[in-house]
């Protein structure tokens, strides 16, 4: 019980610390690609892009990539955030005013953050460069989540962790399907 406590005090100095040492211009750099990638439109792009100019191996990464969006959000959304109802941090932590545009769902995970690390990391073995190229937009989304005032630094490691086991799924999972079929 007292690791958890000392994880929700670290949770809470973590987050009002970003709120107020990150510059106002630097976040809002992180807000423009937040706001890009919110309904996964900067993966849908970027997928596009890829499948359009990268060949075979451009639309392998990409539907590799929406793929593995689509399965993290389907955790993130559908299961863990009506499993959990932890509150957003307290609108008073932020001195700006992009804590206003906050969602009212359950904070903990952060979906945004599993479908940017989901898409970055499953575009990495099928196209290293561009998904090299996406991780950094996918960690943009994950600091401002917390700048913003969305979500605690835990609520957006365990989507960042949701999105790498997305990503993993969607690669493993057909090879263990076909052994289990042919045996």
């Amino acid at each position: 019980m007292r690791v958890l406590t000392e994880v929700c005090e670290s949770d809470r100095m973590l987050t009002r610390h970003a709120a107020v040492r990150i510059p106002g211009r630097i976040g809002k750099a992180l807000t423009a690609v937040e706001s890009a990638a919110q309904k996964t439109k900067l993966w849908c792009a970027a997928a596009g892009t890829m499948a359009m100019f990268g060949g075979r191996r451009g639309r392998l990464a990409a539907v590799s990539g929406l793929s593995a969006v689509v399965v993290a959000q389907v955790i993130c959304s559908g299961l863990c955030k009506q499993l959990t109802d932890r509150p957003r941090p307290p609108e008073e932590w932020f001195p700006h005013d992009e804590v206003e545009d906050r969602p009212d769902s359950s904070s903990f995970p952060s979906g945004h953050t599993a479908a940017a690390a989901a898409f970055a990391a499953a575009v990495v073995p099928a196209w290293p460069p561009a998904g090299t190229l996406c991780a950094v937009p996918a960690a943009m989304v994950a600091v401002e989540r917390v700048w913003s005032g969305a979500h605690y630094p835990t609520d957006v490691v365990a989507g960042a962790a949701i999105g790498l086991a997305s990503a993993g799924l969607v690669r493993y999972a057909p090879r263990l399907v076909r052994r289990s079929l042919i045996g």
